[in-house]
């Protein structure tokens, strides 16, 4: 039996008392009791069940959301009629009480969604939802957070909320196949094609839980604080008729009964800047660095194996927690799934290789022959953008959330992740992460595996090796000229990237200041503090 104590935070871990979320939580605890948690991969999966759900609400059940991009178009089940914004907009004409807060994201020139997550807000307000656009961030920063809540006037028991990495947005609806979305973005990388492969999490929660994913909706709605402080988008929203100022919520019903026979317990971690010039977040003063602080205290019990699937692995302060664990265990393993080439190009691209060079750099030099970081690509040889943001560390703690590994995630733009341990059969975790092997070693992709079906990763030691002999695999038939059958697996070794000393020295302040901030307040910064 787990003691969630052990794993994950406490109030008082957490570090900040001005919020509510765990009010309910009794003594030191800052976690619920009770949970069924389903993780949904791919996007084509989380998009059918989440347009299910919503069809089946009805008058007087309310639909909260946050996003980070948003389309309006994007089909949910791909057929007419399943467009977002359409599914939203009738559930709230049915009388379901739909609330939204997108980010309201910078400029297209900066290689951003402004007009798009403004088209989204503007269509769901025109028809009566009130989703507002939400630009209470740091400067430079987003709002990262990707969660939907769903709740039941009548059945508490069918509540549910969705945690994770999924936006509702363009190129997300992608399969085990990783054909590509249709509706694919046209920012990525060259690499990736015209309609580029995706791989994604969302975390489906059932049971108390729900409530405390609710809270993290109410904190931020409620703020008193304008949407922007900019005068531009105050006056360009006005002349829209934009919705500026959010309407009261209704009193927050109790927490939905627990899930007959739920063993798994849910922490919520999360971030919030330090905002600075004397604004705050009223629920987050002085921030929140909950997502830090889990995964270091999770990453430091690590002994066996610890798991990373993410979308940029990134920084000299994510990689010393790693590099802290791998020192002090020498019978730890590490593997990590990210893309296999960075989404930009240009100049942008430097100052990302940068990033991976640093964190994996000092992993791969304290643990020679313990780290391994792979890309995956799918059957015809594209490259598959990872986008998931998951971490399971010794088949016993694993998260899935919207928060990457890295300094801007864990001190600079808001994120939630949901932290996971299941105190009954203890399975979830391992199940997981045989279930992303199935898919990556190509074997029942998709699919929840018969342990038999990857029988040599059951034991964590065995999966770190079976990936390396799959990813050499691969890897010789490519450089053979793709001579022969191609072999079974998608995975592809990647190195430490090579970067000259002056195309690092010229990347350096770029990555610094543009795509790995610090939001720490002064006191913690140039540490390996949170």
């Amino acid at each position: 039996m787990v003691d969630p104590g052990e794993w994950l935070l406490t109030k008082d871990e957490r570090g900040n008392r001005s919020t509510r979320l765990d009010d309910g939580h009794p003594g030191n605890s800052a976690w619920s009791e009770g949970n069924l948690v389903r993780p949904l991969i791919h996007g084509s999966r989380y998009f059918a069940e989440l347009h299910e759900r919503i069809e089946a609400t009805r008058d007087g059940d309310l639909i909260y959301f946050t996003d980070w991009q948003g389309d309006a178009d994007e089909r949910l089940t791909g057929d007419p009629g399943s467009e977002v914004a359409d599914v939203l907009a009738r559930a709230d004409e049915r009388g379901v009480d739909v609330r939204g807060l997108v980010w309201r994201s910078h400029r297209e020139a900066f290689g951003f969604t402004a007009s798009e997550n403004r088209r989204l807000g503007r269509e769901l307000q025109r028809r009566g939802a009130e989703a507002l656009l939400d630009m209470r961030v740091r400067t430079g920063g987003s709002h990262h957070q990707k969660l939907v809540v769903i709740r039941h006037k009548d059945d508490a028991t069918r509540d549910i909320a969705y945690v994770g990495g999924i936006d509702l947005c363009h190129s997300r609806r992608d399969d085990a196949d990783h054909a590509g979305d249709p509706q694919a973005l046209t920012s990525l990388a060259r690499e990736y094609g015209k309609t580029p492969p995706w791989h994604d999490i969302q975390a489906a929660i059932s049971g108390p839980a729900v409530h405390d994913v609710e809270t993290v909706f109410r904190e931020r709605w409620e703020d008193p604080t304008r949407l922007s402080r900019s005068p531009l988008y105050f006056t360009q929203d006005r002349l829209l008729g934009l919705d500026l100022s959010p309407d009261p919520l209704p009193p927050q019903a109790a927490p939905p009964p627990p899930v007959e026979g739920g063993t798994h317990v849910v922490q919520l971690l999360r971030t919030y800047p330090n905002l600075r010039h004397g604004r705050d977040y009223p629920f987050a003063r002085g921030g929140e660095r909950s997502v830090a602080r889990g995964y270091t205290k999770s990453l430091l019990r690590a002994s066996r194996l610890v798991y990373i699937e993410d979308q940029y692995l990134w920084g000299s302060h994510v990689g010393s927690v790693l590099t802290e664990a791998l020192r002090r265990h020498e019978d730890l393993r590490l593997i990590a799934v990210i893309p296999l080439h960075p989404d930009l190009e240009g100049a942008s691209r430097a100052p990302q290789l940068l990033g991976r060079r640093r964190a994996i750099g000092e992993m791969t030099e304290a643990a020679p022959g313990r780290v391994a970081v792979y890309g995956i690509e799918n059957r015809a040889g594209t490259p598959v953008y990872v986008h998931a943001k998951t971490c399971i560390v010794d088949d016993t703690w694993a998260t899935i959330g919207s928060d990457n590994f890295n300094r801007r995630s864990w001190t600079h733009d808001s994120e939630v992740t949901a932290a996971v341990i299941d105190v009954g059969t203890g399975d979830y975790a391992r199940r997981l992460r045989l279930t992303l092997a199935a898919e990556h070693l190509d074997r029942v992709p998709g699919a929840d595996p018969d342990p038999a079906t990857v029988g040599d990763c059951v034991d964590p030691h065995g999966m770190f090796e079976a990936f390396e002999a799959s990813a050499a695999r691969l890897d010789a038939w490519w450089e053979s000229g793709k001579a022969g059958p191609r072999p079974p697996g998608r995975l592809r070794r990647l190195h430490l990237p090579e970067l000259g000393p002056v195309r690092r020295a010229l990347a350096l302040a770029p990555y610094l200041v543009l795509h790995d901030p610090d939001g720490r307040p002064k006191a913690l910064r140039h540490t390996d503090q949170f």
